[in-house]
């Protein structure tokens, strides 16, 4: 498209979440984190499934307790999906799921005892070739890190970041990545652009604690923007207030809308006005519930008028643009002989896109 300058990625090194690469020259990949019971073993299963179903490459588990570790054993055995055991404090619990298949420790090293306990977490992770994931997060910073700086700041997060990864250099391993996330979205860009200079990890990105499903996406979405837009940053999780797919769903809205990643249909919907010769919301916001299970990249156009609706189908690999009665159907930038009746567009719609899916599905296989 006219415009469109691909955005130029930090180079970083590459480490395996299982089997998901992250950092290098790999898609920047999703995850979500569990908010059941750990020790609820079908629950945390079932949560983990839908996570998946949704698109997550990695999701990550609370590890809170030894009950918890042995529950994780159970869980790990029955999904296929790389976890993320997140653990603070207790080294005892790195060391049992490190053993019980965890693919990543989400662990800070200072935070869990003496050089002794942290060199024992850092063999174990290095025997079973796992990463280490460092989590500073700026409602919880060091307490002379909080007297030194008066308040979090971009300063102050790297400050720590940097501690934990000094102690993983003196212990010569380098497979971690590194997130510095905070609730205000200037806080965490401002940690993020410095510590994007200072180490060669991959980093993960976040806006912590970032509110409500609604709120929460926007915040995420202005931070996650800024920084994936200047090329910082190999892997996200979206933390909202919400069902964890919600998270998922809202992390490949933001890559697709910086055509870094797509998954499964992009509406472009008109707002709505006195034009529409149907009732656009009421379409979208129904295919996008039917369509949910698709995951094949498609850009689909509902515009209600004649006045956008052309010029945006004809970017579109499908679009609809509204008519009297019957509305004009598009594909791949082609107006078709076939035209949709207004009350039947939602099913008349679905099946015409599901049926390109198949197309495309097929000679991807091929």
């Amino acid at each position: 498209m006219s415009g469109f300058v691909p955005i130029e990625r930090r180079l970083s090194k590459q480490i395996h979440v299982g089997s998901v690469a992250v950092g290098g020259d790999a898609p920047i990949s999703v995850q979500s984190m569990t908010n059941t019971r750990t020790t609820d073993v079908a629950a945390t299963v079932a949560q983990i499934e839908q996570i998946q179903n949704a698109g997550a490459d990695i999701v990550r588990v609370s590890v809170p307790t030894m009950d918890a570790a042995e529950a994780f054993r159970q869980i790990k055995q029955q999904v296929s999906i790389p976890l993320v055991a997140d653990i603070h404090f207790d080294y005892r619990i790195a060391l049992a799921v490190a053993e019980y298949g965890a693919d990543c420790l989400r662990i800070n090293p200072g935070n869990i005892g003496h050089e002794g306990r942290i060199r024992s977490v850092v063999d174990s992770a290095r025997d079973h070739n796992i990463p280490i994931r460092i989590g500073v997060n700026g409602g919880s910073l060091e307490r002379d890190l909080q007297e030194k700086y008066g308040e979090p700041t971009p300063q102050a997060l790297v400050e720590s970041a940097l501690r934990h990864v000094d102690i993983l250099d003196r212990l010569n391993f380098s497979e971690f990545k590194v997130s510095v996330k905070a609730s205000d979205v200037f806080l965490a860009v401002g940690a993020y652009r410095l510590l994007a200079k200072q180490i060669e990890q991959p980093l993960h990105l976040g806006i912590t604690e970032a509110g409500s499903k609604r709120a929460g996406a926007v915040k995420s979405a202005v931070g996650l923007g800024m920084l994936l837009a200047e090329g910082i940053g190999d892997t996200l999780r979206v933390s909202l207030a919400a069902d964890p797919v919600e998270e998922v769903k809202v992390g490949y809205d933001i890559l697709k809308s910086l055509r870094i990643r797509s998954r499964g249909i992009n509406f472009i919907a008109c707002p709505s006005c006195s034009r529409q010769e149907f009732d656009v919301i009421g379409t979208v916001n129904a295919l996008e519930q039917r369509l949910e299970d698709i995951a094949t990249p498609m850009d689909v156009s509902i515009i209600g008028c004649v006045v956008n609706g052309p010029g945006e189908a004809l970017i579109s690999d499908m679009g609809i643009t509204g008519s009297a009665n019957k509305s004009g159907f598009y594909v791949a930038g082609v107006r078709q002989k076939e035209r949709f009746d207004n009350d039947n567009l939602v099913d008349a719609l679905e099946a015409k896109i599901r049926a390109r899916v198949a197309m495309i599905d097929v000679k991807n296989v091929d």
